[in-house]
């Protein structure tokens, strides 16, 4: 066995111990004058009998951008007599076309002339070394930023809790000690003094949940909600502002669109956008409200107003802790500046987003993203061949929707208040309670109070229609039923409001 044969063996052996690591044992006087460790395919891709194959090696492989540099590289190498090793690195094509990352150390033997008799090469891949470290570095670079937020957030939020005091306890030393002064100005005085605290105090309570967020002291909890009812329950408490402004607010929102989220916060994130929309209306305008479906998986729900409209400029402070952005409000209505970026933060914890569109004089919408729940199909049918085949049909046509089943009315009671479907199919001639019991048992329940009902029943008579009309149920179809008769009637059902 010769030299160079023993060193590729050893080498075989040290470079099997690692999965990013191969040697190349170049000998000018062997036959095989170039010998490759077999585990080179493991990290190019290419058998050693590939690359000898190549015009330069594995150097064949260097990226384009790299490659005039390590040939340089090389041949000053080559040339510097009393140099007998160098470090390079550069990126190579993988056979899969992943780019790679090499580091290659590459050490010579020279003759009395200086020449090289033989070369041995070290060459690891450290990608993955690199993107760690890139990770780091923009792992840091966010914390600079971060910290840089953190220190303008404490000076704003310093400023802001301290500031309304200096004038509140300058109209409260006035009506303490000034006697003469008129009632008409002591009542100036004091609505001054109750519009400032209750701006503050929805500060500090803006300022609080979005602490207790950003350290997880907020649980969210979703759950399936439907976006048309959280949205008008949200924004009821706002009734008072608007009719007072003479501002008319239009919900544009299908009944069978449902989300998947906390209905505290994504209706306290509603508030604020439906309150900001009502702040910078002019009086007479309108605010509308809207939602629909965003993409795959997503809801979109839409705050759209008439008013003043926010600048180029003003839009990149929007939503920033680190920025404070309090505009006047066109009847004087005063805010706290931290809504936007309360809303952000319940949005960004539900996985959606936030954006905003607008233009000066021209109004402005503010959009905002949550997880879509799927509409919910209840099928009460104890005759599994005709339930197999609704399912089938049902997710064909309308796939926004999931089905389930009960195979009686009781089953199906239980089922309503946890799945609260969006409509419910159910057979009229069921053992153990009919249609028309168990649709008198389900209204008894607020959960199934307003959910649209299909009946199907295979014996017709208009005693029993009467008896559903009287439960408010005027959509019966007879056995068999015609699929796409039943998807257009369910259609029907839920789009008409």
């Amino acid at each position: 066995m010769d030299k160079n044969n023993l060193d590729i063996n050893i080498l075989e052996q040290l470079a099997g111990s690692f999965n990013s690591l191969f040697f190349t044992v170049t000998d000018n006087s062997a036959k095989n004058r170039i010998r490759y460790t077999s585990n080179v395919k493991e990290i190019l891709g290419y058998s050693p009998e590939e690359i000898l194959q190549m015009p330069n090696i594995h150097y064949s492989l260097i990226v384009k951008d790299d490659i005039n540099t390590i040939q340089k590289t090389l041949k000053e190498f080559e040339k510097n007599k009393s140099q007998n090793s160098v470090e390079l690195r550069y990126r190579i094509n993988s056979k899969s076309g992943r780019e790679i990352l090499l580091n290659e150390t590459l050490t010579v033997n020279r003759n009395g002339n200086g020449k090289i008799d033989s070369k041995l090469s070290t060459v690891i891949n450290v990608s993955s070394l690199k993107e760690d470290e890139t990770g780091t570095n923009n792992q840091l670079k966010s914390l600079k930023e971060l910290n840089e937020s953190k220190d303008k957030f404490i000076s704003i939020v310093s400023h802001d809790l301290r500031s309304p005091f200096t004038t509140l306890l300058g109209f409260s030393e006035i009506l303490l000690n000034e006697k003469d002064i008129t009632e008409e100005e002591k009542n100036e005085y004091l609505q001054y003094i109750y519009d400032s605290s209750k701006a503050q105090l929805d500060y500090i309570n803006c300022l609080l949940d979005w602490s207790r967020l950003q350290m997880g002291r907020v649980k969210v909890e979703p759950s399936r909600l439907n976006v048309k009812t959280t949205v008008a329950n949200a924004i009821a408490p706002l009734t008072h502002s608007a009719v007072h402004k003479n501002i008319d607010i239009k919900l544009d929102i299908n009944s069978d669109l449902f989300m998947n989220a906390d209905e505290r916060l994504i209706g306290q994130a509603t508030v604020h956008l439906a309150s900001n929309a009502i702040k910078f209306s002019q009086e007479g305008k309108t605010v509308y409200i809207s939602a629909s479906r965003f993409k795959e998986g997503m809801v979109e729900i839409v705050v759209r107003d008439e008013g003043m409209g926010i600048s180029e400029e003003n839009k990149t402070k929007l939503f920033k802790i680190d920025q404070k952005l309090v505009l006047p409000a066109t009847t004087g209505e005063k805010g706290s500046g931290m809504g936007l970026t309360l809303t952000k933060e319940i949005i960004d914890k539900h996985g959606g987003q936030i954006w905003v569109y607008s233009q000066i004089d021209e109004g402005s919408e503010f959009h905002i993203t949550v997880p879509e729940a799927k509409n919910i199909v209840l099928i009460v049918e104890d005759d599994s061949v005709m339930l197999e085949s609704y399912k089938k049909n049902i997710e064909a046509k309308l796939p926004y929707f999931e089905v389930h089943n009960a195979k009686n009315g009781y089953e199906a009671i239980g089922l309503i208040r946890k799945l609260l479907p969006t409509i419910i199919i159910t057979n009229h001639n069921m053992p153990l309670m009919d249609g028309i019991q168990f649709i008198e048992a389900m209204n008894k329940r607020e959960s199934g109070k307003n959910i649209p009902v299909v009946v199907i029943a295979s014996e017709l008579n208009d005693e029993v229609k009467k008896n559903y009309s009287k439960l408010g149920v005027e959509n019966i179809l007879p056995k068999p039923v015609d699929i796409d008769i039943l998807v257009d009637l369910m259609k029907e059902c839920l789009f008409q409001s």
